[in-house]
């Protein structure tokens, strides 16, 4: 019994180091589970929404880069009615499509928010990258919001700062 004590105690080792699966919020199976039921109606009003993200900011000189967290942050600001997101669109600083995070409507529920992550290893969106957002809602709702607080931390120093969307269309 004294034998498999120790290869008992590794066992727990082991399931302690295992480090868990984070998702993403890449992953297109994150958004399917906020795929609208139904079809959005054509009575509803269109909009389109202009983000501006920033992936990297210039340190020191234009040949330094520093690297950032971007959270964006899409908000249904209606507390009666559900909003839809038609598509939600990554660009880089030249303004190439880097990816979309979902092609398909999605809900907010009144009140909801839900996120994306850009982290901060990822610099494709430069220090230009920007969001379109198109949306649908109620006539008579207030319009969804959109805002990006970027941060990065190292050692003792941080930073951060907040980006609003612009309604385009």
């Amino acid at each position: 019994m004294k034998r498999y004590i120790p290869v008992i105690l590794l066992f727990f080792v082991f399931l302690a180091c295992e480090k868990k699966k984070e998702l993403s919020s890449v992953a297109t199976e994150n958004w399917t589970k906020r795929a609208a039921s139904t079809s959005v109606k054509d009575s509803l009003e269109y909009g389109k929404s202009y983000l501006s993200i920033y992936s990297q900011i210039y340190s020191l000189s234009e040949h330094k880069r520093h690297n950032l967290t971007a959270m964006v942050s899409l908000r249904n600001t209606s507390d009666k009615d559900t909003i839809y997101l038609l598509n939600s669109k990554y660009f880089d600083t030249h303004g190439k499509l880097i990816r979309s995070y979902f092609d398909f409507p999605i809900y907010l529920a009144p009140m909801e928010t839900t996120e994306i992550i850009i982290e901060e290893g990822d610099v494709s969106g430069g220090t230009g990258s920007n969001f379109l957002i198109e949306w649908k809602k109620q006539q008579k709702t207030s319009e969804p919001l959109f805002e990006a607080v970027m941060s990065s931390t190292l050692g003792q120093q941080g930073l951060s700062f907040t980006t609003q969307a612009k309604r385009i269309e």
